[in-house]
């Protein structure tokens, strides 16, 4: 039997071990250096209070990957005994009934509720221009906006190279500055000026005032559907969400791959790749005893960052191939997660951009309105602080109580508490290479490209396989789509990069 060297065991590397199992002979052997499933999509229980690493809205304009996800979790039914909207409001959304086995193997429909917080104040998110958004705003800013933006359609920077071109384009200037500039920088700790406009390009392709405007016309006049065809992604209302958080659903996929025959290995990582002309041999290292294993194999898939990709081959690579994969940049994530004393209602959000300079945090997400059962005591407020950062930065190397410390000091500072005694219980949860970045070397990435297209038996996919901020339905596409590959001896990976450069999947910020 052939096998199938899987590296990573999140959302990419578990369907394509998933789809191998099911529509070929050839074995999947998944490496994971973690001990859990899911990738950053995985969900981390502290004390009976899970949370969900960056937020995770199970929704996908493919069919191919909505269903895929319902073979795997129902959706709950209107009829069940929670209601199926955030804080207990029901959502105008007719389902159908469906037999379910076990009433914790399903998925919730929850209402989409984001916000931006800047001077003091809830914004909704997206922006809606309507007479609420402009009252807080105030006459003169309200008017430079419009007169900002007038002027983006007038004389629209022609030559776009920079994310903050892109911005000012879409937006305008004034809009950008109010709504966009500060979280972005958060993000990304660099000044938007320094950005590919390719990463505008890939995420939100498609919102813009225009469509903002036309959205909020017409919504009056939509039929209500979970599918939301006709929306722009950026605009959804709805979406899926597993009961216990993300990392329900793909411990689910995990076990069915073990079932299915399917070998998983958790807490290893590769140290090397060899082969000639085609991949043939991995060897392994479990990161807690350093015991060594060796893997060999038929096909290679790989969702492991492409710098360490690179570094991991025995073989000779090209030095210009070496040299950019070397100055690839990636920015890290913390999520600090705070369990607050008391039920904050009027935090309705799934989470809260936090559009202002004086505070670090750029995200805050209410585990409470992603599931209620995220959180053990529901008299309790659930909450994830999110830091962006670099790697042994100054921010990185605080240390946990540090990090708690920080965290509970910014919420003071933006009003959500009075004082730090309102938290109960804390965790910090450290994340590195969470975003590939659009700056460095990645405007050289199609060398890097070119050279693993010559493997012919190697197959990048996945966000980090790909260096490429693609979403969770994104990332199982590409290796729906790999697999279809190894399945009709397709060596050319044309097929995959080509995923997400589609209008309909590009995403927000």
């Amino acid at each position: 039997m052939k096998k199938a060297l899987i590296i990573g065991g999140g959302p990419a590397g578990l369907t394509a071990a998933y789809e191998l199992l099911n529509h070929t002979d050839i074995k999947p052997i998944v490496v994971e250096m973690s001990s859990n499933w899911g990738g950053i999509s995985r969900t981390e229980n502290h004390n009976g209070n899970r949370i969900d690493i960056g937020g995770h809205r199970f929704f996908s304009k493919s069919d191919e990957v909505m269903n895929w996800w319902q073979q795997i979790l129902p959706i709950q039914t209107i009829e069940d005994k929670v209601k199926i909207s955030y804080q207990n409001k029901e959502a105008a959304i007719k389902i159908e009934n469906k037999n379910i086995s076990n009433p914790d193997d399903v998925f919730l429909i929850r209402k989409r509720v984001s916000r931006i917080f800047y001077k003091g104040t809830f914004f909704d998110y997206p922006i809606k221009l309507n007479l609420t958004t402009l009252t807080k705003l105030g006459f003169f800013e309200t008017v430079k906006i419009v007169l900002s933006y007038s002027r983006s359609i007038l004389f629209p920077i022609k030559n776009v190279k920079t994310l903050e071109d892109f911005f000012i384009n879409r937006f305008g200037k004034h809009l950008y500055k109010t709504f966009f500039k500060d979280y972005t920088e958060k993000v990304w700790g660099v000044p938007c000026n320094e950005i590919s406009a390719e990463w505008g390009a890939q995420r939100i392709k498609s919102l813009s005032v225009y469509k903002t405007l036309l959205n909020y016309i017409l919504k009056p006049f939509r039929k209500k559907d979970l599918s939301q065809k006709k929306t722009e992604t950026s605009l959804i209302e709805y979406f899926l969400y597993p009961k216990y958080g993300p990392g329900h659903l793909w411990t689910r996929v995990a076990e069915k791959i073990e079932e299915k025959g399917g070998d998983l290995i958790v807490d290893h990582k590769v140290i090397s790749l060899s082969g000639s002309g085609n991949l043939k041999q991995c060897i392994i290292e479990n990161i807690h005893t350093k015991e060594i294993q060796q893997i060999d194999f038929d096909y290679c898939i790989s969702t492991m960052p492409v710098k360490e990709l690179i570094q991991a081959f025995t073989f000779e690579v090209p030095s210009e191939v070496k040299n950019v994969s070397e100055n690839l940049i990636y920015r890290d994530f913390i999520t600090v997660g705070l369990l607050l004393d008391e039920t904050c209602f009027y935090l309705e959000d799934n989470w809260i951009y936090i559009q202002e300079s004086y505070v670090k945090v750029g995200r805050i997400q209410v585990f409470n309105n992603w599931s209620p059962y995220l959180v053990k005591d529901n008299s309790k407020t659930w909450l994830g602080l999110e830091y962006f950062c670099n790697e042994n930065d100054e921010l990185w190397n605080l240390s946990n109580d540090e990090m708690v410390s920080l965290a509970a000091e910014e919420l003071v500072k933006l009003g959500f508490i009075k004082n730090s005694k309102a938290v109960e219980d804390s965790t910090v949860i450290k994340v590195p290479k969470t975003y590939p970045a659009y700056f460095g070397a990645y405007s050289s990435f199609e060398t890097i490209k070119e050279f693993t297209d010559t493997i012919p038996n190697l197959f990048l996919i996945g966000r980090n396989g790909m260096h490429k901020y693609n979403n969770q339905d994104h990332s199982m596409l590409t290796a729906i789509q790999a697999v279809q590959n190894i399945k009709n001896g397709v060596t050319s990976k044309d097929n995959i990069w080509s995923i997400n450069t589609e209008e309909d999947y590009h995403e927000e910020k």
